[in-house]
């Protein structure tokens, strides 16, 4: 779809609905493209046992609670 600036503010509703078929929108300021407005791409949800946290101590000895400890501890132990 292509649209002028006008379009952009007279014409919203449409151009919204062209992303949610989406569809690309080129938006054209006196003739000539000044951009393109490409629809979001839907976040996928990761797994938790997906998370890289979990490959990361894959070989430790130490418990998840300890791990998680250790990373949150302070920066500076007196």
């Amino acid at each position: 779809m292509k649209a002028s600036i006008v379009d952009l503010r007279y014409q919203t509703h449409d151009i919204l609905k062209a992303l949610d078929r989406n569809e690309s929108v080129t938006v054209l300021y006196h003739g000539k493209v000044k951009g393109i407005i490409r629809p979001a791409r839907e976040k996928t949800a990761l797994k938790v046992k997906d998370h890289p946290f979990f490959s990361m101590y894959g070989k430790s000895e130490e418990t998840v609670l300890e791990a998680l400890d250790s990373l949150r501890k302070s920066r500076h132990d007196f």
